[in-house]
């Protein structure tokens, strides 16, 4: 029986001893340099994943994220930045936004890695790209057009401006409220990376919660 006990024990894994243990700056997580505004929503704790299609570890991330994703409060805002750390990435962060310009980048998303990671396409020519959108419902030449257009290109600019900042030379990570940075180094494994954000979000809560009593005692003992 204590042998069995100690197996069930084992079985928990290590990712729940180490979700229940208080987080550390520069273990757990890093935090970013300099400020970066990944949401205009200030109401809000956002959680954004930098990612890049091609990368074998962000597709393995794609499960476990969904999952923790769907079960996420409303004061939590969840979104997606492609990298911008090469020129293939560069390829397939116009191709996330152009899909999400032409609207169909929830269609697209999951098929998209599908396609380079269980179908070996590459998807890097827009003409490429533009002919895998048009199972989306587009015309080829409105996929070209978003891929070539203004958007898309503004888009981009941010996103590598973005990547400067945050000074980040790795993918997947997971962003905090702007400055929190979460990767698969600093959580013990790609499962647990949802675990260590989870966790800052709470932080974060409480962070809030202490300005706002703050501010409070403030305004009182001034009147």
């Amino acid at each position: 029986m204590l042998k069995s006990f100690l197996v069930g024990l084992a079985g928990l894994g290590l990712s729940t001893l180490v979700s229940a243990a208080p987080l550390t700056e520069g273990k757990d997580y890093t935090v970013s340099p300099n400020p970066v505004e990944l949401s205009t929503d200030s109401t809000k704790i956002n959680v954004t994943e930098i990612f890049w299609y091609g990368c074998p570890h962000c597709y393995d991330l794609e499960e476990p994220l969904n999952a923790w994703v769907a079960e996420l409060p409303d004061d939590v805002d969840f979104e997606r930045m492609p990298a911008t750390l090469g020129d293939t990435w560069v390829k397939h962060a116009t191709a996330f936004y152009a899909a999400k310009q032409l609207g169909i980048l929830d269609k697209v998303h999951a098929d998209f890695f599908d396609a380079l990671h269980q179908q070996g396409q590459k998807l890097t020519e827009p003409d490429d790209i533009a002919e895998f959108f048009s199972n989306y419902g587009v015309s080829k030449e409105d996929a070209l057009s978003a891929l070539n257009g203004f958007g898309v290109k503004s888009e981009l600019n941010r996103a590598s401006a973005t990547m400067r900042n945050l000074e980040l030379m790795g993918v997947p990570a997971l962003i905090v409220d702007n400055r929190y940075i979460v990767s698969p180094s600093s959580a013990g494994s790609l499962e647990n990376m949802p675990k260590v954000a989870e966790a800052l979000i709470d932080q974060v809560r409480e962070e809030r919660a202490a300005g706002t009593d703050n501010s409070e005692q403030e305004e009182a003992n001034q009147e």
